[in-house]
């Protein structure tokens, strides 16, 4: 498997553990959707910089994102995993967001 396969490969085990979606992720790195999407396809590559971001947006070393899927995922802080039957951390962020509007 090749780095950039790893790195895509880890990346979608990161957006699944989490239930966070390509759209959630585009906002923490600064660009669109598509912009993932295309990278993800592998249309496009994620750039040294954009590891270093994915990594510090799921709170783990850019080394556990490089080493691949299970690596990645197995560093990911409890706190961010998805549970079923509770909310994404998108959707929670969300309710937090309302919340604080409505006071």
């Amino acid at each position: 498997m090749s780095l950039d396969d790893r790195v895509r490969s880890a990346v979608a085990a990161l957006l699944h553990a989490t239930g966070e979606s390509q759209t959630g992720l585009a906002v923490a790195l600064g660009v669109s959707q598509a912009q993932v999407s295309r990278r993800q396809s592998g249309s496009a590559a994620w750039s040294l910089a954009d590891c270093e971001t994915v990594a510090a947006h799921y709170g783990i070393d850019v080394l556990d994102l490089l080493a691949g899927p299970t690596r990645a995922s197995e560093s990911l802080p409890v706190e961010r995993r998805r549970i079923p039957g509770r909310p994404s951390a998108a959707v929670r962020q969300a309710a937090v967001r309302e919340e604080g509007a409505t006071r």
